[in-house]
């Protein structure tokens, strides 16, 4: 089931009127794609105007900028209370988290693009937590009411790994009164009730220990880079926790560096995986938006995901390129895993892993989308499925929103 992105709710325009000199200009940083330099007097200038203001000291511009976050001045207001079965048939009520952080995001339990993504930014989040986990709580609604049972939340949350976090809340209810609290939050809801599909907004909402909205996100596009997007969560959670409820130091990356969104791939010349085909270089991808993905047979993983990137290549391969790189792996069994998988895109060989350790690859399958000009624009670790990374794809490709091929 497809889930978009629709408009942020209008109140935080609002609020912006409202806001100081220094974090206009630290919006206008932002609007200009000056995030995350940290060089010079305007980096600095616009990171001092977003600590002052945001009371939420961890957070640089370039993390801002990836959730598409919003830090409410002052105290920000009450959140609006509500009541909902959670997937494990417990009443939950917001009120009963007081006392820790609350993320608090709208979910479609039919999804199988947007909201998997949401999935693993959680879970990649709470290992950042470290010991504070305890005191944040990933609290979900449905936002599907063709599908408002307590099995259909609690089965989507089993598929995607979260049933195992204690703090994972997924809520639900009969449709009229999940969609009181999405009136009450400012989620916009498209129904077609034809195909039983929603489309909704992806606003994220950082709750305090005390009750109120501290800061709205976005997870969008940007949520595929899992590494970058969950530690980023994890440290505005982390953030609006009383000191002593803090983490001395939340784990994982800042959002900054030669390997990492918004900078250039690095380049590399390596033999074709086939034999007698020679060396391809990623240089000749210029001009054109391209998919690299990391793999070897040696991945459970990466076997996994091979079949979901061929049949994503199969859809829109005319218009984006593909290739697959073959890290540190053995030639034999690397060719007959991609043979019986019937890989039709161009695959080469790293045996070194230099092209991988260029790119800071953590883990295997490890996926970057590079933009016409050789910007990295999305960075992924872990296996992606076909829906997924037709959904990146068709936000970050003009003209392939729409198109079937």
């Amino acid at each position: 089931m497809r889930t978009s992105r629709l408009g942020r709710r209008t109140w935080a325009t609002a609020l912006a009127a409202a806001v100081t000199l220094a974090v206009l200009v630290a919006a206008v940083l932002v609007a200009r794609g000056t995030l995350g330099r940290g060089n010079g007097t305007t980096g600095s200038l616009a990171r001092q105007a977003l600590q002052a203001t945001a009371e939420a000291p961890h957070i640089n511009l370039a993390t801002g900028e990836l959730l598409n976050l919003d830090v409410i001045p002052g105290s920000g207001r009450k959140a609006p209370g509500f009541a909902l079965t959670d997937q494990r048939g417990q009443r939950v009520s917001l009120g009963q988290f007081r006392g820790r952080s609350v993320v608090l995001t709208f979910n479609d339990d039919r999804c199988v693009d947007l909201c998997p993504l949401l999935a693993q930014d959680i879970l990649t989040a709470e290992r950042d937590l470290g010991p504070a986990a305890r005191h944040v709580v990933w609290l979900s609604v449905n936002a599907n009411p063709f599908y408002p049972r307590v099995s259909d939340v609690r089965s989507w949350t089993d598929e995607h790994g979260l049933g195992r976090l204690p703090n994972w809340r997924f809520v639900t209810g009969r449709p009229s009164r999940l969609e009181a609290v999405w009136q009450a939050y400012g989620i916009e809801v498209l129904l077609n009730r034809k195909a039983r599909t929603v489309e909704h907004g992806t606003e994220m909402f950082f709750i305090d220990p005390k009750g109120r909205e501290r800061a709205i996100a976005d997870f969008g596009t940007a949520d595929s880079d899992t590494a970058l997007f969950g530690h980023g969560m994890a440290q505005m959670a982390d953030d609006l926790l009383p000191r002593p409820e803090r983490s001395p130091h939340v784990g994982g990356p800042s959002v900054e560096g030669t390997a990492t969104v918004g900078a250039s791939a690095s380049t590399f010349s390596l033999p074709y995986l086939a034999k007698g085909q020679g060396q391809f270089r990623l240089a000749s991808l210029r001009g054109r938006y391209a998919v690299v993905n990391f793999w070897s047979s040696t991945c459970p993983a990466c076997k996994a995901e091979l079949p979901a990137l061929e049949a994503a290549y199969r859809e829109v391969g005319r218009k984006v390129a593909f290739v697959g790189v073959d890290v540190s792996d053995h030639r034999g069994p690397a060719r007959a895993l991609a043979a019986r998988d019937g890989l039709t895109y161009p695959l080469v060989s790293d045996p070194s892993g230099k092209a991988a350790g260029a790119e800071k690859v953590t883990g295997l399958p490890f996926t970057l989308v590079i933009g016409p000009q050789g910007k990295v624009l999305v960075r992924h670790p872990g296996s992606l499925t076909t829906e997924e990374l037709v959904y990146v794809l068709k936000n970050e490709v003009p003209g392939l929103a729409g198109s079937g091929s």
